[in-house]
Protein backbone atom coordinates (compact mmCIF):
# COMPACT_ATOMS: atom_id res chain seq x y z
CA UNK A 1 0.00 0.00 0.00
CA UNK A 2 1.21 3.49 -0.75
CA UNK A 3 0.22 6.95 0.29
CA UNK A 4 -1.81 9.31 -1.84
CA UNK A 5 -0.90 12.96 -1.45
CA UNK A 6 -3.51 15.47 -0.35
CA UNK A 7 -3.17 17.48 -3.53
CA UNK A 8 -3.63 14.40 -5.72
CA UNK A 9 -6.75 13.36 -3.84
CA UNK A 10 -8.30 16.81 -4.12
CA UNK A 11 -7.99 17.08 -7.87
CA UNK A 12 -9.18 13.50 -8.30
CA UNK A 13 -6.22 12.07 -10.17
CA UNK A 14 -6.66 8.56 -8.87
CA UNK A 15 -5.60 6.63 -11.95
CA UNK A 16 -5.57 6.63 -15.72
CA UNK A 17 -8.41 5.47 -17.89
CA UNK A 18 -8.33 3.06 -20.78
CA UNK A 19 -10.99 3.05 -23.50
CA UNK A 20 -11.84 0.55 -26.18
CA UNK A 21 -13.70 1.66 -29.27
CA UNK A 22 -15.74 -0.94 -31.10
CA UNK A 23 -16.98 -0.23 -34.60
CA UNK A 24 -18.22 -2.04 -37.67
CA UNK A 25 -18.26 -1.38 -41.42
CA UNK A 26 -21.32 -2.18 -43.50
CA UNK A 27 -20.84 -4.40 -46.55
CA UNK A 28 -21.37 -2.52 -49.84
CA UNK A 29 -24.65 -3.21 -51.61
CA UNK A 30 -24.01 -4.72 -55.09
CA UNK A 31 -25.57 -2.80 -57.98
CA UNK A 32 -28.11 -4.58 -60.15
CA UNK A 33 -29.89 -3.73 -63.38
CA UNK A 34 -33.67 -3.64 -63.63
CA UNK A 35 -33.68 -7.00 -65.38
CA UNK A 36 -31.64 -8.50 -62.57
CA UNK A 37 -33.94 -7.24 -59.83
CA UNK A 38 -35.35 -10.00 -57.63
CA UNK A 39 -38.96 -10.94 -58.22
CA UNK A 40 -39.76 -11.09 -54.51
CA UNK A 41 -39.46 -8.22 -52.06
CA UNK A 42 -37.10 -9.33 -49.27
CA UNK A 43 -38.52 -9.28 -45.75
CA UNK A 44 -36.56 -6.85 -43.56
CA UNK A 45 -34.99 -8.19 -40.39
CA UNK A 46 -37.00 -7.20 -37.31
CA UNK A 47 -35.49 -4.39 -35.27
CA UNK A 48 -34.64 -5.28 -31.69
CA UNK A 49 -37.28 -4.06 -29.28
CA UNK A 50 -36.21 -1.29 -26.96
CA UNK A 51 -37.69 -1.10 -23.48
CA UNK A 52 -38.06 2.64 -23.06
CA UNK A 53 -40.50 2.52 -20.17
CA UNK A 54 -39.58 5.00 -17.41
CA UNK A 55 -37.69 3.53 -14.47
CA UNK A 56 -36.52 4.69 -11.07
CA UNK A 57 -32.94 5.85 -11.79
CA UNK A 58 -31.27 4.07 -8.85
CA UNK A 59 -33.24 0.82 -8.66
CA UNK A 60 -34.35 0.23 -12.25
CA UNK A 61 -37.89 -0.58 -11.13
CA UNK A 62 -40.70 0.62 -13.37
CA UNK A 63 -41.91 4.13 -12.62
CA UNK A 64 -45.61 4.92 -13.04
CA UNK A 65 -45.43 8.65 -12.31
CA UNK A 66 -42.25 10.33 -13.52
CA UNK A 67 -42.92 13.31 -11.26
CA UNK A 68 -42.50 11.00 -8.26
CA UNK A 69 -38.78 10.70 -9.06
CA UNK A 70 -38.17 14.46 -9.15
CA UNK A 71 -36.45 14.78 -5.80
CA UNK A 72 -32.90 14.46 -4.55
CA UNK A 73 -31.29 11.14 -3.71
CA UNK A 74 -30.10 11.01 -0.10
CA UNK A 75 -27.11 8.89 0.93
CA UNK A 76 -26.20 8.26 4.58
CA UNK A 77 -22.85 7.19 6.00
CA UNK A 78 -23.46 4.10 8.14
CA UNK A 79 -20.80 2.26 10.21
CA UNK A 80 -20.51 -1.48 9.78
CA UNK A 81 -18.40 -2.87 12.63
CA UNK A 82 -19.93 -5.52 14.89
CA UNK A 83 -20.38 -3.21 17.89
CA UNK A 84 -22.18 -0.67 15.66
CA UNK A 85 -24.91 -3.12 14.66
CA UNK A 86 -27.89 -3.32 14.38
CA UNK A 87 -28.44 -0.72 11.68
CA UNK A 88 -31.66 0.99 10.64
CA UNK A 89 -33.19 1.76 7.24
CA UNK A 90 -30.92 -0.24 4.92
CA UNK A 91 -33.80 -2.37 3.67
CA UNK A 92 -35.31 0.68 1.91
CA UNK A 93 -32.13 1.71 0.05
CA UNK A 94 -31.91 1.49 -3.74
CA UNK A 95 -28.12 1.01 -3.65
CA UNK A 96 -25.80 0.17 -0.77
CA UNK A 97 -22.06 0.67 -1.29
CA UNK A 98 -19.64 -1.33 0.88
CA UNK A 99 -16.24 0.33 1.29
CA UNK A 100 -13.24 0.54 3.61
CA UNK A 101 -13.86 2.01 7.06
CA UNK A 102 -10.45 3.56 7.75
CA UNK A 103 -9.97 2.44 11.35
CA UNK A 104 -7.45 -0.38 11.12
CA UNK A 105 -7.07 -3.34 13.46
CA UNK A 106 -3.86 -4.65 15.04
CA UNK A 107 -2.94 -6.46 11.81
CA UNK A 108 -3.21 -3.18 9.86
CA UNK A 109 -6.41 -3.84 7.96
CA UNK A 110 -9.64 -1.84 7.92
CA UNK A 111 -13.12 -3.30 8.10
CA UNK A 112 -16.10 -1.85 6.23
CA UNK A 113 -18.40 1.17 6.17
CA UNK A 114 -21.68 1.46 4.23
CA UNK A 115 -23.28 4.09 2.04
CA UNK A 116 -26.98 3.33 1.51
CA UNK A 117 -28.62 5.61 -1.07
CA UNK A 118 -32.35 6.36 -0.91
CA UNK A 119 -34.54 7.66 -3.72
CA UNK A 120 -37.47 5.43 -4.70
CA UNK A 121 -38.18 4.92 -1.00
CA UNK A 122 -37.31 7.36 1.80
CA UNK A 123 -37.21 5.77 5.27
CA UNK A 124 -38.11 7.66 8.39
CA UNK A 125 -34.77 6.92 10.05
CA UNK A 126 -31.32 5.65 9.05
CA UNK A 127 -28.51 4.92 11.43
CA UNK A 128 -26.12 4.93 13.05
CA UNK A 129 -24.50 7.83 11.17
CA UNK A 130 -20.76 8.42 10.81
CA UNK A 131 -18.32 10.47 8.73
CA UNK A 132 -17.59 10.80 5.01
CA UNK A 133 -14.84 8.91 3.20
CA UNK A 134 -13.10 10.21 0.03
CA UNK A 135 -14.55 7.57 -2.31
CA UNK A 136 -18.09 8.71 -1.44
CA UNK A 137 -17.60 11.78 -3.62
CA UNK A 138 -16.72 9.72 -6.68
CA UNK A 139 -19.56 7.24 -6.06
CA UNK A 140 -22.28 9.80 -5.43
CA UNK A 141 -21.35 12.61 -7.85
CA UNK A 142 -23.00 10.98 -10.90
CA UNK A 143 -26.34 10.85 -9.06
CA UNK A 144 -26.08 14.34 -7.46
CA UNK A 145 -26.80 13.01 -3.99
CA UNK A 146 -27.03 14.64 -0.59
CA UNK A 147 -24.83 12.90 1.99
CA UNK A 148 -26.08 12.56 5.57
CA UNK A 149 -23.02 12.43 7.83
CA UNK A 150 -21.37 13.50 11.08
CA UNK A 151 -18.45 15.30 9.43
CA UNK A 152 -15.14 14.40 7.82
CA UNK A 153 -11.39 14.97 8.05
CA UNK A 154 -10.40 18.55 7.09
CA UNK A 155 -8.95 17.67 3.68
CA UNK A 156 -11.99 15.49 2.88
CA UNK A 157 -14.30 18.41 3.70
CA UNK A 158 -12.27 20.55 1.28
CA UNK A 159 -12.68 17.78 -1.30
CA UNK A 160 -16.46 17.83 -0.72
CA UNK A 161 -16.56 21.61 -1.15
CA UNK A 162 -14.42 21.39 -4.30
CA UNK A 163 -17.05 19.11 -5.87
CA UNK A 164 -20.14 20.83 -4.48
CA UNK A 165 -21.66 21.12 -7.97
CA UNK A 166 -22.05 17.32 -7.96
CA UNK A 167 -22.72 16.42 -4.32
CA UNK A 168 -24.04 18.07 -1.15
CA UNK A 169 -21.96 16.85 1.77
CA UNK A 170 -21.96 19.85 4.09
CA UNK A 171 -25.29 19.07 5.74
CA UNK A 172 -23.72 17.16 8.62
CA UNK A 173 -25.25 16.59 12.03
CA UNK A 174 -23.43 19.56 13.58
CA UNK A 175 -23.99 21.87 10.59
CA UNK A 176 -27.77 21.34 10.67
CA UNK A 177 -28.23 21.16 14.43
CA UNK A 178 -28.98 24.87 14.73
CA UNK A 179 -30.32 25.52 11.22
CA UNK A 180 -33.71 27.05 10.47
CA UNK A 181 -35.00 23.67 9.34
CA UNK A 182 -34.27 21.32 12.21
CA UNK A 183 -34.98 17.65 12.60
CA UNK A 184 -32.76 16.07 9.92
CA UNK A 185 -30.85 14.25 12.68
CA UNK A 186 -31.71 12.98 16.13
CA UNK A 187 -30.08 11.03 18.95
CA UNK A 188 -31.20 7.55 19.95
CA UNK A 189 -30.66 7.87 23.71
CA UNK A 190 -30.71 4.10 24.16
CA UNK A 191 -27.46 3.87 22.20
CA UNK A 192 -25.52 6.70 23.82
CA UNK A 193 -22.36 5.35 25.47
CA UNK A 194 -20.77 6.78 28.61
CA UNK A 195 -17.09 6.03 29.19
CA UNK A 196 -15.16 7.75 31.94
CA UNK A 197 -17.98 10.20 32.43
CA UNK A 198 -17.90 11.24 28.73
CA UNK A 199 -20.87 10.66 26.43
CA UNK A 200 -20.23 9.13 22.99
CA UNK A 201 -22.78 9.42 20.19
CA UNK A 202 -20.99 7.36 17.51
CA UNK A 203 -23.62 4.60 17.71
CA UNK A 204 -26.57 6.84 18.51
CA UNK A 205 -26.86 9.48 15.75
CA UNK A 206 -29.82 8.93 13.41
CA UNK A 207 -30.52 10.62 10.05
CA UNK A 208 -33.99 11.47 8.72
CA UNK A 209 -33.56 11.58 4.89
CA UNK A 210 -36.85 13.24 3.95
CA UNK A 211 -36.17 16.19 6.24
CA UNK A 212 -32.50 16.38 5.22
CA UNK A 213 -33.51 16.68 1.56
CA UNK A 214 -35.47 19.84 2.37
CA UNK A 215 -32.43 21.60 3.85
CA UNK A 216 -30.94 22.35 0.45
CA UNK A 217 -32.19 23.76 -2.83
CA UNK A 218 -29.71 21.62 -4.76
CA UNK A 219 -30.67 18.71 -6.98
CA UNK A 220 -34.42 19.14 -6.52
CA UNK A 221 -35.10 17.45 -9.89
CA UNK A 222 -33.49 14.21 -8.74
CA UNK A 223 -30.64 12.09 -10.14
CA UNK A 224 -29.68 13.26 -13.65
CA UNK A 225 -29.33 9.77 -15.12
CA UNK A 226 -29.93 6.08 -14.53
CA UNK A 227 -26.97 4.98 -12.40
CA UNK A 228 -26.62 1.34 -13.49
CA UNK A 229 -27.53 -0.29 -16.87
CA UNK A 230 -30.94 -1.54 -15.77
CA UNK A 231 -33.35 -3.42 -17.99
CA UNK A 232 -36.07 -6.01 -17.65
CA UNK A 233 -35.07 -9.05 -15.57
CA UNK A 234 -35.96 -11.32 -18.51
CA UNK A 235 -33.13 -9.85 -20.60
CA UNK A 236 -30.56 -9.37 -17.82
CA UNK A 237 -27.07 -10.58 -18.72
CA UNK A 238 -27.24 -13.23 -15.99
CA UNK A 239 -29.98 -15.15 -17.82
CA UNK A 240 -27.16 -16.87 -19.73
CA UNK A 241 -24.69 -16.65 -16.86
CA UNK A 242 -22.93 -19.25 -14.72
CA UNK A 243 -24.63 -20.74 -11.67
CA UNK A 244 -23.87 -19.11 -8.29
CA UNK A 245 -25.31 -20.37 -5.03
CA UNK A 246 -23.01 -18.48 -2.66
CA UNK A 247 -20.52 -15.61 -2.81
CA UNK A 248 -17.65 -14.62 -0.53
CA UNK A 249 -15.97 -11.21 -0.77
CA UNK A 250 -12.91 -10.87 1.51
CA UNK A 251 -11.89 -7.55 3.04
CA UNK A 252 -8.78 -8.32 5.08
CA UNK A 253 -5.37 -9.97 4.94
CA UNK A 254 -5.24 -13.55 3.73
CA UNK A 255 -8.60 -13.21 1.99
CA UNK A 256 -10.38 -13.18 5.34
CA UNK A 257 -13.22 -11.17 6.93
CA UNK A 258 -15.76 -12.20 4.30
CA UNK A 259 -18.93 -10.45 3.36
CA UNK A 260 -20.98 -13.34 2.04
CA UNK A 261 -24.24 -13.88 0.17
CA UNK A 262 -26.33 -17.03 -0.22
CA UNK A 263 -28.87 -17.36 -3.01
CA UNK A 264 -32.42 -17.98 -1.82
CA UNK A 265 -34.70 -19.49 -4.44
CA UNK A 266 -37.63 -18.96 -2.07
CA UNK A 267 -37.21 -15.19 -1.77
CA UNK A 268 -35.39 -14.57 -5.07
CA UNK A 269 -32.73 -12.61 -3.21
CA UNK A 270 -29.17 -12.88 -1.89
CA UNK A 271 -29.12 -13.38 1.90
CA UNK A 272 -26.23 -11.31 3.25
CA UNK A 273 -23.97 -12.33 6.13
CA UNK A 274 -21.31 -10.48 8.07
CA UNK A 275 -18.13 -12.27 9.23
CA UNK A 276 -19.89 -13.08 12.53
CA UNK A 277 -23.28 -14.18 11.21
CA UNK A 278 -26.44 -13.13 9.31
CA UNK A 279 -26.76 -9.41 8.55
CA UNK A 280 -29.94 -8.52 10.44
CA UNK A 281 -31.32 -5.00 10.91
CA UNK A 282 -32.87 -3.39 13.98
CA UNK A 283 -36.36 -4.21 12.69
CA UNK A 284 -35.45 -7.90 12.50
CA UNK A 285 -35.23 -8.02 8.70
CA UNK A 286 -32.40 -9.91 7.01
CA UNK A 287 -30.43 -7.90 4.46
CA UNK A 288 -31.36 -9.52 1.13
CA UNK A 289 -30.65 -7.58 -2.08
CA UNK A 290 -31.77 -8.62 -5.55
CA UNK A 291 -28.37 -7.79 -7.04
CA UNK A 292 -24.77 -8.08 -5.87
CA UNK A 293 -22.14 -6.18 -7.85
CA UNK A 294 -18.46 -6.63 -6.96
CA UNK A 295 -16.25 -3.81 -8.29
CA UNK A 296 -12.57 -4.50 -7.76
CA UNK A 297 -10.13 -1.57 -7.50
CA UNK A 298 -6.85 -0.86 -5.78
CA UNK A 299 -7.17 0.13 -2.11
CA UNK A 300 -4.68 2.18 -0.10
CA UNK A 301 -4.53 4.91 2.55
CA UNK A 302 -3.71 8.59 2.83
CA UNK A 303 -1.73 8.75 6.10
CA UNK A 304 -2.50 12.35 7.01
CA UNK A 305 -3.52 11.21 10.47
CA UNK A 306 -0.78 8.63 10.85
CA UNK A 307 -0.47 7.48 14.46
CA UNK A 308 -4.05 8.30 15.39
CA UNK A 309 -5.43 4.91 14.34
CA UNK A 310 -7.42 6.43 11.46
CA UNK A 311 -6.13 6.91 7.92
CA UNK A 312 -8.37 7.99 5.05
CA UNK A 313 -9.03 4.94 2.83
CA UNK A 314 -8.73 5.39 -0.94
CA UNK A 315 -10.37 3.31 -3.68
CA UNK A 316 -8.86 3.98 -7.12
CA UNK A 317 -12.00 4.34 -9.24
CA UNK A 318 -11.62 7.80 -10.82
CA UNK A 319 -10.32 7.66 -14.42
CA UNK A 320 -9.73 3.97 -14.01
CA UNK A 321 -10.95 0.50 -14.91
CA UNK A 322 -10.95 -3.01 -13.46
CA UNK A 323 -12.77 -6.31 -13.12
CA UNK A 324 -16.34 -6.84 -11.93
CA UNK A 325 -18.67 -9.70 -10.98
CA UNK A 326 -22.43 -9.24 -11.29
CA UNK A 327 -24.84 -11.62 -9.52
CA UNK A 328 -28.60 -11.95 -9.99
CA UNK A 329 -31.11 -14.79 -9.89
CA UNK A 330 -28.63 -17.41 -8.73
CA UNK A 331 -26.28 -16.72 -11.65
CA UNK A 332 -23.38 -14.42 -12.45
CA UNK A 333 -21.34 -12.83 -15.23
CA UNK A 334 -17.94 -11.10 -15.29
CA UNK A 335 -16.34 -8.30 -17.22
CA UNK A 336 -14.60 -4.93 -17.02
CA UNK A 337 -15.82 -1.68 -15.47
CA UNK A 338 -14.71 1.79 -16.52
CA UNK A 339 -15.23 5.17 -14.89
CA UNK A 340 -14.18 8.52 -16.26
CA UNK A 341 -14.00 11.70 -14.20
CA UNK A 342 -15.58 12.17 -10.79
CA UNK A 343 -19.01 13.07 -12.19
CA UNK A 344 -19.12 10.20 -14.68
CA UNK A 345 -21.09 7.02 -14.07
CA UNK A 346 -19.60 3.53 -14.32
CA UNK A 347 -19.83 1.63 -17.58
CA UNK A 348 -19.68 -2.17 -17.69
CA UNK A 349 -18.56 -4.45 -20.53
CA UNK A 350 -18.92 -8.23 -20.35
CA UNK A 351 -16.05 -10.57 -21.20
CA UNK A 352 -17.61 -11.20 -24.63
CA UNK A 353 -17.59 -7.46 -25.40
CA UNK A 354 -21.31 -6.86 -24.99
CA UNK A 355 -22.73 -4.32 -22.53
CA UNK A 356 -23.96 -5.45 -19.12
CA UNK A 357 -27.72 -5.44 -18.50
CA UNK A 358 -28.76 -5.52 -14.83
CA UNK A 359 -32.11 -6.58 -13.41
CA UNK A 360 -34.18 -4.11 -11.36
CA UNK A 361 -34.05 -4.15 -7.58
CA UNK A 362 -31.84 -3.27 -4.63
CA UNK A 363 -28.12 -3.56 -5.41
CA UNK A 364 -25.30 -4.12 -2.92
CA UNK A 365 -21.97 -2.94 -4.35
CA UNK A 366 -18.86 -4.48 -2.77
CA UNK A 367 -15.81 -2.30 -3.53
CA UNK A 368 -13.35 -5.14 -3.09
CA UNK A 369 -9.57 -4.82 -3.34
CA UNK A 370 -8.06 -5.33 -6.79
CA UNK A 371 -6.48 -8.66 -5.88
CA UNK A 372 -9.23 -9.96 -3.58
CA UNK A 373 -10.12 -13.59 -4.15
CA UNK A 374 -13.85 -13.66 -4.87
CA UNK A 375 -15.19 -17.14 -4.09
CA UNK A 376 -18.27 -18.36 -5.96
CA UNK A 377 -19.82 -21.76 -5.25
CA UNK A 378 -22.28 -23.34 -7.65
Amino acid sequence: MHELSRRTALVGLLGTAGAVAVGCTASPTPSTSASEAPSLTPTPSPSPSVDDRPRWPLSGRLLKDEDAAKHAAVAVKVPDNKNEHPQRGLDQADIVFVELDGYRDSSGYSSTRLVPVFHSSMPDAVGPVRSIRPVDIALLSPMHAIIGNTGAAPWVLNYVKHNSSYVEGMLSYMNTKYSKIRGSYSIDQSRVRVLGGIKYFDRATVCHPTILAKQTKKFRDGPPQVYFPFGDAKVASTVEGKTALSIKVPWKQGDSYDMSYTWSEKTGTWLRSMPWGPHVLANGKRVAPANVLVIRAKQHYDKIYSGTGHDEPIHDIIKNSGAFHYFHGGKYVTGTWNKGDIQDAFTFTLDDGSPLVMAPGQTYVELANKGAKITVKS
